[in-house]
């Protein structure tokens, strides 16, 4: 296992950015029933945290991106991490919004890119990849070549690493759902018994239903 994937992880659950909870799930805004709810951007009141992210990030962009350009955050969870990267790298940096802006211009893109500008894009956590990649789309629509995205974490969905795949995104990310659970187990946060449920719910996480014994215990 990458050792910083497994630190990332164990700092993420040591102040609840990822909350585990196989026995009482969240329910997610989608409607899906999950024993996880991640919120990264806790990271950002803790300064060796951030700091830690931040290195880490650009490590890996120098490692796999050495010919970017600009770094784009996707908004609004990467915005801040975002930023700090490419003020590290002393790179242009850009956000990209969800939806266009109700007022004004209407951006998409927030920032200034030149058409052929090599982009990588910053996200903090992947889970269907669906919004992640419709930043990617906008900047392809503005001309620029996006060669790759990093991200924070990943819970490793099937359906997110198909569509990554079908888009020609190269992923990568400092830390992910096995990783986490390694962590998890490892300092006592979840137990053996509640591995099987975990492991359970990434496999289909639409259609994951919680065991009612769970429930009642």
């Amino acid at each position: 296992m990458n050792d910083v994937a497994q630190i990332l992880a164990d700092k993420l659950l040591k102040i609840s950015a990822i909350n585990l909870q196989p026995n009482n799930p969240f329910v997610w805004a989608s409607g899906w029933n999950s024993p996880i709810y991640t919120d990264n951007r806790k990271t950002l009141s803790y300064p060796e945290i951030r700091s830690f992210i931040k290195v880490e990030l650009c490590r890996m962009i120098l490692e796999n991106f050495p010919e970017v350009d600009a770094v784009a955050g996707v908004a609004t969870g990467a915005i801040a991490q975002g930023a700090l990267v490419a003020d590290t790298l002393s790179l242009p940096y850009v956000y990209v919004r969800s939806t266009p802006k109700d007022h004004g211009l209407e951006n998409l893109i927030e920032g200034s890119l030149k058409p052929g500008t090599r982009v990588v894009v910053i996200e903090d956590l992947i889970s269907t990849g669906g919004s992640s990649l419709k930043a990617v789309e906008a900047l392809r629509a503005a001309g620029c070549e996006v060669v790759g995205m990093a991200a924070l974490f990943t819970y490793g969905f099937p359906v997110a690493e198909k569509a990554f795949e079908k888009a020609n995104v190269k992923l990568i990310t400092l830390s992910n759902y096995n990783a986490m659970l390694e962590a998890a187990l490892a300092t006592n946060y979840i137990q053996e018994s509640d591995l099987a449920t975990l492991r359970e719910w990434r496999k289909d996480p639409a259609s994951w239903v919680p065991n009612p014994q769970s429930l009642t215990d």
